[in-house]
């Protein structure tokens, strides 16, 4: 195996949102995207390396009971894509250990995905937006990337969650929803697809960061209004999707 070490910003040990069942769910440091609506601003740069991959995964298997037949390990960031090379070490080691592996990104890495998807059991995907314009202006980079990253995953065959921020004015009206419709219909073997009402939980950390927060005076997103666009775009998705 390569000689590498990575970057990690934490650790969660008991994560029940990000993948099934019980998770440690590792958050990589450094992302290229600039999200507007981010709440993890001290990632966006990747800080020093502080695990090797046998420490990571000495760490990862005392958790191994908790897991379960569901459970195993999710890593996130920050984007995880762009430490491939120590990625790719933490999840050969996990193989060997049969531990479930899930992958939560925006696909935005170094290119040339083909050997970690191999190795991982489940991508969780994050929309960012649908349309070129709109990914631009809302991550500040072009949506090429991560379109040759669906493609990739498409020829994988894994089992793919997707993920969609609502932020209001941004993605709460049906026009969008019926983009991400289209957009979302041509990912392969979708098992899952979640809305996430945007929240000012991460405004504290601009502050401390001193980093201007674009969407300051965005009001949280109404949950029942979150309801239902979701309830819409699953009726839309249904239908399109069963006709296909």
């Amino acid at each position: 195996m390569k000689k590498c070490s990575g970057s990690i910003d934490s650790i969660e040990t008991m994560g029940l949102v990000d993948g099934p069942g019980i998770r440690t769910v590792v958050f990589l440091t450094g992302c290229k995207l600039r999200c507007l609506y981010c709440h993890n601003p001290e990632m966006w740069n990747k800080s020093k390396d502080n695990y090797t991959p046998e420490e990571l995964v000495k760490k990862i298997i005392r958790n191994k009971p908790y897991f379960g037949e569901k459970g195993g390990v999710t890593f996130s960031g920050g984007e995880p894509l762009l430490q491939i090379d120590f990625l790719l070490e933490c999840c050969k080691l996990l193989k060997k250990e049969g531990i479930n592996i899930a992958l939560d990104t925006a696909g935005v890495g170094l290119g040339d995905y083909k050997e970690i998807l191999d190795l991982v059991d489940l991508i969780i995907f994050d929309v960012k937006y649908t349309l070129a314009d709109g990914y631009k202006k809302l991550t500040g980079l072009n949506i090429d990337e991560s379109e040759r990253f669906i493609c990739e995953l498409n020829r994988s065959g894994k089992p793919v969650w997707i993920r969609q921020v609502i932020v209001p004015n941004l993605m709460d009206s049906m026009e969008y929803i019926d983009s991400l419709v289209s957009y979302v219909l041509k990912i392969k073997n979708v098992k899952k697809i979640e809305f996430l009402p945007f929240h000012h939980l991460g405004f504290s950390k601009y502050e401390k960061l001193r980093i201007k927060n674009p969407l300051r005076d965005t009001l949280e997103m109404n949950q029942s209004k979150c309801d239902l666009l979701y309830e819409r775009f699953m009726e839309k998705y249904n239908i399109l999707k069963d006709s296909l």
